[in-house]
């Protein structure tokens, strides 16, 4: 009989990428709005060439009895195998893998590891007991052998490589520029109890625990991650501040906030303890990496550099003979034609729920106007956020051009579900996904909801655009994201440890891994240019269209100490004038003059 298919451990965690935020939305971790499981990602099996070999070198051995086993292919793709689900080799395991006798099996990785073929790491102080890995030289033959096979393959047998399918090592790897897999470190972190990280819980922090295991192999210890909805996420860094002694050894910052934690001390200036340049900053879109600084100095890496986009159905918007959206009264115009409610269908939708989500909202709607909420120094692409550690920098919501924004805000009522005023993060596009609006303004980590869902009808049918464009404004896409830092408050003797960490987790290899992954945020320039990051989705070429257009830009939402108190003001402010309470007019009143009293009151 034969014996039953089991799923790889890999191909599990797949299927539940989109399911992970659920997950960990326990005891008030995570967004409430994730608390109903996201569409199942789908996903091609990274382990496609791996059974290939093992299947046909067993074929051999059995066919011709007097085949002797290979033991170096065999110990390759154990560790190989190994590498991808994050186990731990030890010399007796892999001898034990080989397939030959024990003293043949021990020379021939002795063999290997003299070829500088497989790693030996530490795993107790005295170095006598090790853990065995491939080294970066196997994992780049390895590819090079994948991409023979399959060669091969189709010239010898007529079989046909499926481009469509490409798998882990065979395919992803195979182009010239395609960024490697992750190696482990050298030595493991010394970090007692492990790595201990703070973050958002969304898909892409999400699919980061999902390859917990992996990681693990990487830095050689332990990971533990707590996930929160981003109110509670900034009260949870804020209280973590006060202790004596930070919980967390990497903690994610939300963009906006950078001003607030660094001017209070609260994260440690990254130059004094790492050399910058070992991040490759030049690798990260540029306003990625700007957002990241206060006074000059950085302050986190990008972990996810997503801004808002606005999404559109092209296949809708192909039928009805209309041009993808560019300005505001085009968004309008589609919205009209598009907005149904007597069939379930609407216009469009976006973040209209009371505080924080509208706050964010209301914000970059006046960017679209090209108007920033302070008065910042106009200069080329925007306004100048780089500088705000200054006292002279005053709101302006009640301004023409706010006023503008806001009117818009309010035609766009007209033609959005009848929840929009509770409509956040994850709301906004649920609907979208589930086809029921033809456009929504979302970030682009969100895009997982319908890109890995073939069930969708928005599955392979969404375009991608900058934020329309007002009177007065140019089209924008307003950076979100997070940066991962480390606490002020994190004892000396962990510091070094956690900046190795923080290194591997936003490496180039590591940030394809999240993409492949289900992640659908890149802040490096070599990850949205990778071949087969390309391949997995059309909105990394997007972005970085974007990024070189210089339409990526964080002054939108800037990143002042006051900035949470603002967010707040206007989400709370907007929101009565969206429930026909109070007037735009009065609505922006009323948001400046608290705005002055929170930038005096923190300031002085």
């Amino acid at each position: 009989m034969q014996e039953p298919t089991r799923p790889h451990p890999t191909r599990q965690r797949l299927s539940k990428v989109m399911k992970a935020d659920a997950n960990f939305v326990q005891n008030g971790q995570g967004d409430a709005s994730a608390k109903k499981a996201a569409p199942a990602a789908t996903a091609h099996d990274p382990f496609a060439m791996l059974d290939f070999i093992d299947a046909f070198t067993t074929e051999v051995g059995e066919a011709l009895e007097l085949s002797t086993p290979n033991p170096y292919l065999t110990m390759a793709a154990h560790l190989i195998r190994n590498h991808l689900e994050g186990r731990t080799v030890t010399p007796s395991s892999l001898v034990a893998a080989s397939g030959v006798p024990y003293a043949t099996a021990v020379r021939k990785l002795a063999d290997m590891t003299a070829a500088g073929l497989v790693e030996q790491r530490p795993r107790t102080r005295s170095g006598k007991s090790f853990s065995l890995h491939a080294s970066t030289r196997l994992l780049e033959s390895w590819q090079q052998l994948t991409s023979r096979v399959e060669r091969l393959a189709e010239r010898h047998l007529g079989a046909r490589p499926a481009r469509d399918a490409d798998y882990y090592f065979g395919g992803s790897y195979m182009q010239g520029q395609s960024i490697k897999p992750p190696s482990v470190l050298p030595e493991p972190l010394s970090l007692p109890g492990g790595v201990r990280v703070l973050v958002h819980g969304d898909p892409t922090f999400m699919v980061m625990e999902t390859l917990k295991r992996q990681f693990e192999q990487i830095v050689g210890t332990d990971i533990s991650q707590r996930a929160f909805s981003i109110d509670r996420l900034h009260e949870e860094a804020l209280r973590n501040s006060a202790r004596r002694t930070s919980h967390y050894d990497i903690i994610a910052i939300d963009l906006p906030w950078i001003g607030e934690f660094a001017s209070q001390g609260l994260l440690l200036p990254l130059d004094e303890v790492m050399d910058i340049q070992r991040l490759d900053p030049s690798d990260f879109h540029t306003a990625g990496w700007r957002a990241a600084h206060w006074a000059g100095r950085p302050y986190g890496v990008p972990s996810q550099t997503t801004p808002e986009l606005l999404f559109y159905r092209k296949d809708m918007f192909a039928e009805a003979g209309l041009e993808p959206p560019t300005t505001t009264a085009a968004v309008l115009e589609a919205a009209r034609r598009f907005h149904d409610p007597a069939r379930g269908r609407y216009g469009i939708a976006w973040n209209a729920a009371r505080g924080t989500a509208l706050g964010h909202t209301f914000m970059m709607a006046c960017a679209d106007f090209g108007h920033p909420i302070l008065n910042l120094d106009p200069i080329s692409g925007g306004f100048d956020a780089d500088w705000l550690d200054r006292d002279d920098l005053r709101p302006q919501f009640d301004a023409p051009a706010a006023e503008a924004a806001a009117e818009y805000l309010m035609q766009l009522l007209d033609y959005s579900p009848p929840d929009i005023l509770s409509m956040s993060w994850y709301e906004r596009v649920r609907p979208y996904a589930a086809g029921r609006v033809a456009m929504a303004y979302g970030y682009t980590l969100l895009a997982p909801y319908f890109e890995l869902d073939p069930s969708s009808p928005a599955h392979d049918t969404t375009g991608y655009l900058p934020h329309a464009a007002g009177p007065g404004g140019s089209p924008v896409a307003p950076v979100g994201g997070y940066v991962l830092g480390i606490p002020a408050n994190l004892p000396v003797e962990r510091r070094a440890a956690a900046a190795e960490a923080l290194i591997a987790f936003t490496s180039p290899a590591a940030q394809k891994l999240y993409v492949q992954n289900g992640s659908r945020t890149a802040p490096r320039y070599s990850v949205g240019a990778d071949p087969e990051v390309r391949r997995l989705s059309p909105i990394f070429e997007a972005v970085d269209g974007m990024s070189w257009r210089d339409e990526l830009q964080f002054w939108p939402r800037p990143p002042v100490p006051e900035v949470c108190d603002l967010i707040e003001i206007c989400g709370q402010e907007l929101h009565e004038m969206l429930r026909g309470v109070i007037s735009p007019r009065l609505a922006l009143r009323k948001t400046q003059e608290r705005a002055e009293q929170a930038m005096r009151h923190r300031r002085f």
